[in-house]
């Protein structure tokens, strides 16, 4: 029988894929238009891209659904297609192992609004929004749910209860932090610090607290807060930094940091405890190869 995602991680470190936007990107999806509805109409390219991650080494691939939660697809026209679009994600991350051991996890991304409040969505709108693609995910067969990218825990809360009521086997939720100007500390846009996150976090029964994206938030950074993270609570931890800084060129953001420069620091975020680590954005095959190598030696030598 396969284990389950958790089980796997009281066993060693795993590697997770790399950035998804930039790659449907230089497959051909338009700027703002709707990568999820891909996994509908084009499929066979959002296979290709996970399966070079998988190639490359990844233990863990996130389903192509980051805006596929009900008000992000409102706004694409695309909210009838919801669990078809989820759903269909599911079926190309599998497909993309082939027949090899991996996990598959649900990716939730934010609902691209700030809630009441601050904001103008209600907590029912955004609760709604997050419970039916939850839902779908799950019923798709999902080893986990990744709640990613997230500033605020008041929209983390939502997904994480929908999660437990529809019995996800795994929870993650995925912070993004930004770095200060003296590097000093790292808070999300909504003032959350890695501190206060783990302990809410927690409480709240998630499996593994996680990192990814943000402002200057790379892999030597991602080491501080995992440390912040294993310091304040007794979770798994996961981190997804981006590939160095961008840069502007011809009016696109480009991240140039080599796949080399990338795992450098990687030999102190494994020391600090993290248990999944993978690529944000700029992130590619492969840098996710050269983590892979660094992973598998660690777990070598931790064996």
């Amino acid at each position: 029988m396969k284990k389950t995602l958790i089980e796997a991680l009281r066993e060693k470190v795993l590697v997770s894929d790399g950035a998804m936007g930039t790659q449907l990107m230089a497959a051909g999806l338009e700027q703002g238009g709707c990568g999820e509805m891909w996994n509908v109409t084009h499929p066979d390219r959002v296979l290709g891209i996970q399966r070079r991650y998988v190639e490359a080494g990844a233990d863990c691939l996130i389903t192509n659904t980051f805006g596929g939660n009900g008000l992000m697809l409102q706004r694409h026209r695309h909210f009838e297609d919801l669990a078809t679009i989820n759903s269909a994600a599911v079926r190309i991350a599998r497909q993309a192992f082939d027949g090899r051991d991996g996990f598959v996890l649900g990716g939730i991304g934010p609902v691209g609004g700030v809630m009441e409040p601050y904001g103008d969505l209600t907590v029912e709108d955004v609760r709604e929004a997050v419970r039916l693609q939850i839902q779908a995910l799950l019923e798709g067969g999902v080893d986990a749910i990744i709640i990613e990218t997230q500033t605020a825990l008041e929209e983390v809360e939502l997904g994480v209860a929908a999660a437990k009521a529809f019995g996800a086997p795994c929870i993650i939720a995925s912070l993004a932090y930004d770095r200060s100007h003296d590097g000093s500390f790292f808070k999300t846009m909504m003032g959350i610090a890695p501190e206060t996150a783990a302990a809410h976090l927690a409480d709240l029964g998630v499996d593994v607290l996680a990192l990814n994206c943000g402002t200057g938030v790379d892999m030597a950074v991602a080491r501080d807060i995992i440390t912040a993270y294993r310091d304040c609570a007794a979770c798994f931890t996961m981190a997804q930094p981006n590939a160095g800084l961008p840069v502007l060129e011809n009016f696109k953001a480009v991240y140039k940091q080599t796949p080399e420069d990338m795992v450098a620091p990687l030999d102190r975020l494994l020391a600090a405890g993290v248990n999944i680590v993978g690529g944000c954005c700029g992130s590619t095959p492969d840098h996710i190869r050269a983590i892979r190598r660094k992973v598998d030696a660690w777990n070598v030598r931790r064996n």
